[in-house]
């Protein structure tokens, strides 16, 4: 039925796929109940008390032998048997593309790394997203399809082994390795891709790999259910880290990436629902935490909002944004939760950025940002954005933004920077609570509708109104 009713959004010209009937809070208790509430409804997946050591299926933990088929061989022994721990014992070992299947926690003990393989022939052709866009490329370095109760934990290290000789510098870009006349470089194959999407061609026969260099991300499981990632270390990603895609229940915590390549993102969860980060450490090349649910076509088409997420007590240094919403956000997003978070870079751009254009399209909805410390930052404290990229037929909306307890010691440029439409302001924007110092202008904003201001100081001034560009 969904399906139906965006397809004939789509017919009919309809610029935004909404969600329904619009939600404006009230009250902060209200919307902790509601954060209450969802935390009840993500729970950790239960394996079977049963380990398979993966040195007891031929791996070795030299930094050179290959050991893709003895941890293949692990995990398939692992589900066969009704699940359990698949243990990488302390060792580094060298691996290409790993399959995830049901009932299967792939645990790192302290001391143990998984060194992935810089050979793009050892990541076979899956069913994927790149960029938010569908198509067959190669694996992610640890992938599962349609899997059930999966999880990645213990306290090792997922080292993805790029460098500027090796993936990142794929992306073109001269800061990472590429140069003329360098053979590998992403963009006309992005191009292409782009072409595919909008022309609605199955993606299944948008077919890349070896000779287009799109960059594999890191840990993609792709519509699964019960997934749990905890305690590990990532580093050195081609492009984004985490990437769960169309999953539902999906806990993340204890997890540290610092991962400073192009695109680098540390957790992108795509078109889920029910998502809770806690306790992470995010130190990154791009967004901290950017939610996503699909690139314009892909992602109106398939119609799956980015829903329920909680992001709590987690650290942000280094990024484009400490907690972002888009910009592949074609599916729209709803229920965003960011609780008692902590950031503080001179490297980091933004605290809160919500980024769409008129190429998106899409209803973004319902945001709480809560308690949260920022140090210093470059641009903004809060950010709305519609006009990133390139513009199209698909104006979004961006409603219903609350923004509480924020305490920024040295801001960098503005405290709050937004651009929309004439058509579509940035509507029910509440800030309480707030204190901003150090910003070398107070706001820019052009069009905002129903603003709610309560004890708002940027730079010691009391703020009670924002006014819009002249």
């Amino acid at each position: 039925m969904k399906e139906l009713f965006v397809y004939c959004c789509l017919v009919l010209g309809i610029q935004s796929i909404g969600f329904g009937q619009e939600k404006v809070w009230k009250n902060t208790e209200e919307i902790l109940a509601e954060v209450d509430a969802l935390k009840q409804q993500i729970v950790q997946p239960v394996f079977a008390d049963r380990d398979f050591k993966i040195t007891a299926y031929g791996a070795v933990g030299d930094g050179q032998t290959k050991n893709t088929e003895a941890l293949k061989k692990a995990i398939e022994s692992c589900s066969a048997a009704g699940g359990g721990r698949v243990l990488v014992p302390e060792g580094v070992f060298l691996t290409g593309a790993i399959y995830l299947k049901s009932n299967v926690n792939l645990h790192l003990e302290k001391g143990a790394t998984l060194l992935f393989s810089r050979d793009s022939s050892d990541y076979p052709m899956v069913f994927t997203r790149w960029e938010g866009m569908e198509c067959m490329n190669y694996s992610p370095f640890i992938y599962a399809y349609e899997e059930e109760n999966i999880a990645i934990t213990g306290e090792g290290l997922l080292d993805g082994n790029s460098n500027n000789d090796h993936w990142w510098y794929w992306c073109g870009a001269r800061k990472y390795g590429w140069h003329e006349g360098r053979p590998g470089e992403q963009k006309p194959a992005r191009a292409v891709l782009h072409q595919q999407m909008a022309q609605e061609m199955d993606p299944r026969k948008r077919i890349y790999g070896d000779g287009h260099f799109l960059r594999p991300n890191f840990v993609q499981p792709y519509r699964c259910k019960n997934v749990w990632i905890s305690g590990v270390k990532m580093i050195n990603s081609p492009m984004w880290n985490l990437n769960p895609v169309l999953c539902e229940n999906v806990l993340i915590e204890k997890v540290t990436i610092v991962s400073h390549g192009p695109n680098n993102d540390g957790c992108d969860p795509e078109a889920c629902k029910n998502v809770w980060i806690r306790d992470c450490y995010f130190d990154t090349g791009d967004d901290c935490i950017a939610i996503k649910s699909g690139r314009d076509e892909d992602g109106r088409n398939i119609g799956r909002p980015a829903e329920n997420h909680i992001i709590e007590n987690s650290m942000m240094k280094d990024g484009h944004g400490g907690v972002v919403i888009g910009s592949e956000i074609a599916g729209g997003a709803r229920n965003i939760y960011a609780l008692n978070n902590t950031m503080d870079s001179p490297q980091l751009d933004r605290a809160l950025r919500i980024k769409t254009s008129s190429s998106r399209g899409g209803t973004i909805e319902n945001v709480f940002c809560y308690n949260t410390k920022v140090g210093t930052y470059k641009e903004a404290a809060v950010r709305f954005n519609m006009f990133y990229e390139k513009p199209g037929n698909h104006i979004p909306t961006i409603r219903n933004i609350w923004v509480e307890n924020m305490k920024v010691t040295k801001g960098g440029k503005y405290g709050v920077l937004s651009r929309s439409y004439p058509s579509s302001p940035v509507r029910h924007f509440t800030m309480i609570n707030c204190e901003i110092d150090g910003v070398e202008q107070a706001y820019q904003v052009d069009h905002l509708q129903d603003v709610r201001l309560e004890n708002v100081k940027i730079n010691g001034q009391e703020i009670k109104a924002l006014k819009h560009e002249k």
